[in-house]
């Protein structure tokens, strides 16, 4: 899961409206299509109208750092909405384009302006903090045309818990708005001392403003256009500091130019693959604008966000997945994610925000209540998995990149987080990695399933910390050698072997203490007293990614996970539908996670399971297709699937969330059984596939330190052949089949 929050709507009726672990839901993500752009620090959802209504849907906004600063945003035609045409995001997730016209106008009993007379053209797009938006309107009528554009607007300046239905015993103060010469600021006075101000630009002046309305009087002649621009600008200081009051704000053309510099930038360095199948290269083009979007330039390097709109921030576990599935295609990113987290590991036992030194970072807040401390999460340190996951990617990165200098530079880190692993992670002793709530307002539970249901027994009662789960043991496992590894390159043997002999060690207790001969599979979790609970769920299968599975447990496992209680034909289901506790509708009790299957998948694959892992690839290929933009969501509902019909969404899932955008390059990687050592400039394929529906792809500019090439792939009848169209540099190529 992306976030401390326990977001059911099974469980809505139960949940306090104080509760910061719980997204009330009281309207569903899934009733319209929500547009979203992000760039930076600064998020918008609009309407499919290019409108924010929080009315309608209530986390509709333009956000910043944790905070609303737009709350409404109307657009009306002779008091009324236009009528909707279409709207869409770019295939580069930069810009949302809105057509409108419209209804027939009638004065008098009369016509006066026929349906679709006008034509209303919204682009809309973030830069810098700012939302910078264009209105073109075209008279297509062959008569003059004279109307009134509204737009309303307000600014509720809510920090992003009480949007998400938090109730606060204090806020700020609204400060009066200035209006003048086109501009209007909204202001706010935080408790946190903090003035957030909503900036408002309108070019041409319009003929009238206060501070809710501008109104515009607009005559076009037969085949005339007008066009007006507004900005928005988002803007925090304390306030002995002054306003910079639209000093600094780019005009339309100019943001727009240099928005379009900065992709085309990326685009020209970035590693890309191109299909035989059309749709196929519509579920890459959108995963890897969304990863794009999603990743933010902080002063330690890229980091991708977990999610929009709740989790447009850093977090741990999601910020090193992400970086796992897409490390082959693009390496800087793990390398800018385990910077950041180095530099925020914790260094002291502080037990209202779950930290203890070496411990690596769940997620980080920078809104009004974060700063006030009315919830925990400013920094909060409650995952049990992201510091084995740390160690895990820190090795990942070295073996993709030979980037020897990094890793050395994060070596301290490296080492304090085994460090944790031994002292605070495994509080008993027994070679198990263990959590417990420290803080009274944290997590429950502290693995990925961090609902507060998630862990329960074969009878449905919920288990009892401290509680080690199956997955963290695979990834303590992967971290123990990825540690030797790192070690043995650093000349440090001893350490790298006491590092080895650790990892040896639990895999044997891990396999003893967890398998359930009786289900075909791992039990969830031990609880506090360690007593298995004898669960089928997805957990176990994130065990082959891991490779603490032995090789002879591997069959057995893949059937209990591809039987039809667990695969509903679109993926996996978090739990077998024959448990006492599944609900297809539940978050982490019956959902499909997109980043869980891909997980699932390079395990099978990694146990030489080509078959079973195409299963889950293929299903994940179709649910895309469904999907509006092709975009995966944070996860969808468990239902079986039906012939003609397409999968059933969750109502309140992110989308787009980062783990889930990066799932198709996981499970490319995968089919494809792709590694890369960059220390020795070999890229091999080992026992290569493809599914069904991919005859032939293309993997171009794929970088290995000075050297990049360009690689097509071909499925035939009984394999894959791998062919060179492109190298510069010296690179080995190797196929196992």
């Amino acid at each position: 899961m992306a976030d401390f929050v326990a977001h059911r709507i099974e469980q809505t009726a139960q949940s306090r409206p104080e509760d910061a672990r719980h997204i009330l839901a009281d309207s569903s993500l899934t009733d319209q299509p929500i547009r979203v752009l992000k760039q930076g620090d600064t998020f918008v959802l609009f309407d499919q109208s290019g409108d924010i209504r929080p009315e309608k849907n209530g986390e509709e906004g333009l956000y910043h750092d944790g905070t609303r600063f737009l709350s409404r945003l109307v657009l009306e035609l002779e008091g009324a909405r236009p009528f909707f045409l279409s709207s869409t995001i770019r295939d580069d997730n930069d810009q949302l384009t809105v057509a409108l016209t419209n209804p027939d106008l009638c004065r008098e009993g009369r016509v006066y302006l026929p349906l679709g007379s006008l034509h209303l053209g919204l682009k809309k797009f973030l830069w810098n903090g700012v939302c910078h938006q264009e209105l073109r309107l075209v008279n297509h009528g062959i008569q003059p045309a004279r109307v009134e554009i509204t737009m309303q607007f307000a600014a509720d300046f809510a920090d992003i818990f009480e949007v998400r239905g938090l109730q606060r015993k204090a806020r700020g103060e609204d400060l009066d708005p200035e209006v003048s010469d086109g501009r209007v600021t909204l202001r706010y006075r935080g408790l946190d001392g903090v003035v957030r101000r909503t900036l408002l630009q309108f070019t041409p002046r319009p003929k009238s403003l206060d501070a809710t309305h501008a109104h515009f009087d607009i005559a076009l002649l037969p085949r005339q256009a007008a066009v007006f621009y507004l900005s928005v600008e988002c803007e925090r200081e304390l306030e002995s500091r002054p306003s910079l009051h639209f000093n600094r704000v780019l005009h339309f053309d100019q943001a727009r130019s240099a928005a379009q510099a900065s992709l085309d930038a990326h685009k020209e360095s970035a590693c890309w693959i191109e299909a035989s199948n059309g749709q196929f290269n519509a579920w890459v083009k959108r995963g890897a604008s969304d990863l794009h979007m999603l990743t933010t330039m902080l002063t330690t390097g890229p980091y991708p966000y977990a999610g929009v709109p709740w989790f447009n921030t850093p977090f741990g576990r999601d910020g090193l997945i992400t970086a796992l599935e897409c490390l082959w295609i693009e390496p800087g990113l793990a390398r800018g994610v385990l910077a950041y987290l180095a530099s925020t590991q914790a260094t002291e036992v502080i037990p209202e925000q779950d930290a203890e030194p070496g411990k690596i970072l769940h997620e980080t807040r920078n809104g009004e209540m974060a700063a006030l401390k009315e919830m925990p999460f400013a920094r909060y340190y409650g995952s049990v998995d992201a510091t084995p996951l740390f160690v895990h990617l820190a090795h990942a990165y070295y073996e993709r990149t030979g980037d020897r200098e990094f890793i050395e530079r994060i070596w301290p880190n490296v080492e304090a987080a085994l460090s944790w692993m031994c002292r605070y992670g495994d509080r008993d002793g027994d070679g198990f990695l263990e959590y417990s709530c420290q803080s009274s307002d944290g997590l429950v539970h502290q693995g990925w399933k961090d609902s507060d249901d998630a862990i329960f027994h074969a009878d449905g009662s919920l288990a009892r910390g401290p509680i080690a789960v199956c997955e963290v043991q695979g990834y303590a496992y992967a971290a123990w050698r990825a540690g030797a590894a790192m070690a043995s390159i650093f000349g440090r043997l001893e350490q790298s072997t006491d590092f080895e002999k650790r990892a040896e060690t639990l895999q044997s207790r891990f396999d003893s203490a967890f398998w359930c001969d009786e289900l075909g599979t791992y039990a969830v979790a031990l609880d506090g007293d360690k007593r298995p609970c004898r669960v089928r769920t997805s957990n176990a299968g994130q065990c082959l990614y891991s490779g603490i599975v032995p090789a002879g447990r591997a069959g057995r496992l893949s059937q209990t996970l591809l039987g039809p209680e667990s695969f509903s034909g679109w993926g996996i289901r978090t739990v077998a539908s024959n448990e006492p506790r599944y609900n297809p509708m539940g978050y982490h009790n019956g959902g499909v996670w997109p980043h869980d299957n891909a997980l699932i998948a390079s395990g099978l694959a990694r146990y030489g399971m080509a078959q079973e892992a195409s299963r889950i690839f293929t299903g994940l290929f179709d649910t895309a297709m469904y999907l509006d933009l092709h975009r995966v969501p944070e996860l969808f509902c468990g239902f079986p699937r039906d012939p003609g019909e397409g999968p059933i969404l969750y109502p309140v899932a992110c989308a787009p969330q980062a783990w889930s955008a990066a799932s198709v390059f996981l499970l490319f990687q995968a089919s494809l059984g792709l590694t890369i050592d960059g220390t020795a400039s070999k890229i091999s394929f080992v026992r290569p596939w493809l599914p069904p529906f991919l005859n032939e792809a293309r993997i171009l500019n794929l970088k290995l330190a000075e050297t990049n090439v360009d690689l097509a792939v071909v499925r035939h009848e009984h394999d894959v052949s791998v062919k060179v169209l492109r190298s510069r540099g010296d690179v080995e190529i190797v196929v196992v089949m």
